[in-house]
């Protein structure tokens, strides 16, 4: 049985009248109606008597009129008691995070969280840019660790934490394994494994522009999408990739990693990590969150 169902037959034994009962419930006439008919249908008895005129309880209509009354006041205690315990409860922190995030910096941000903050529930969501900041405006994350777009969106703040290293994954016995630095002129006639930039426009674009800006060519041998499967074909000696220096965590054999030697202020940008979070909003939790990370920004920074 509705609770709604109840509360139209106790708008209407009030009343005594089908629209003026349906206006107080704002809802059609019609609607009402068919509300009482289910609920006498499912009741096996009238409980109004209709005619042109005039609407009137049945017996059955009137013996029951107080216990309705005493349903729906109950469903109310009951609504309210839990809105409150909802309320009284420790909301969750939803944070989302690019992959490159996810392994470099959540495990240690969650670490000095939990001792600084320890009432602090965070609930994690690992996808891409593009599908994390639909989810901030929507309201399903307060916060997500990305990669800023060219174009930003001017509903969400962005604030830029820092520029990862750049190195190259290359099968160990591969001539350049054994370099403390690689350069891009270095990698000039090298197959190249790189992101599908529908999905990861940022990461493709990094080795693209790194190329330009070199004024060479980018010559790729495969598209891949995930880091992992980028870090195994480079195992399998399909080509070289240029990847976040966390990605040198994903152990996989016969591939080592060395630093990308960049010409100062070139393609730096595309290595941002930002922290974003819909203008406007206030939210302790990540105020807490933020103000841990400003705390051991430059510890996190070192490490990834």
């Amino acid at each position: 049985m509705d609770i709604n169902q109840i509360k139209s037959f106790l708008a209407v034994a009030d009343t005594l009248h089908f629209g003026r009962a349906a206006q107080t419930l704002d809802m059609l006439p019609a609607s009402l109606g068919r509300q009482i008919r289910i609920l006498e249908d499912r009741l096996e008895t009238r409980l109004f008597l209709r005619t042109t005129r005039n609407v009137a309880l049945t017996e059955a209509g009137a013996a029951i009129l107080e216990d309705a009354r005493a349903l729906v006041a109950q469903a109310e205690l009951f609504e309210e008691k839990v809105r409150s315990i909802r309320k009284s409860e420790t909301p969750v922190l939803k944070v989302g995070t690019i992959d490159s995030a996810a392994a470099g910096l959540m495990p240690q941000l969650l670490k000095y969280l939990r001792e600084e903050h320890p009432d602090i529930e965070v609930q994690l969501f690992e996808q891409k840019t593009i599908h994390l900041l639909p989810r901030l405006l929507s309201g399903s994350l307060d916060i997500a660790f990305c990669r800023p777009p060219d174009i930003r969106d001017p509903r969400i703040n962005f604030r830029t934490l820092f520029f990862e290293t750049a190195v190259v994954a290359l099968p160990t016995d591969h001539p350049l394994a054994d370099r403390a630095a690689i350069s891009i002129e270095d990698l000039a006639d090298a197959p190249l494994i790189v992101p599908d930039r529908r999905s990861r426009p940022h990461s493709h674009d990094l080795t693209i522009k790194l190329f330009l800006d070199a004024g060479l060519t980018a010559r790729i041998a495969q598209v891949a999408e995930e880091k992992h499967t980028i870090v195994n074909l480079v195992a399998t000696g399909t080509g070289l990739a240029i990847v976040p220096r966390w990605t040198a965590r994903i152990s996989v054999p016969n591939v080592t990693f060395v630093p990308l030697a960049m010409r100062e202020g070139t393609t730096r940008s595309k290595l941002i990590l930002a922290a974003a979070w819909t203008r406007g909003t206030r939210d302790t939790q990540r105020d807490a969150l933020m103000s841990t990370l400003d705390k051991n920004l430059k510890a996190i920074e070192d490490s990834a």
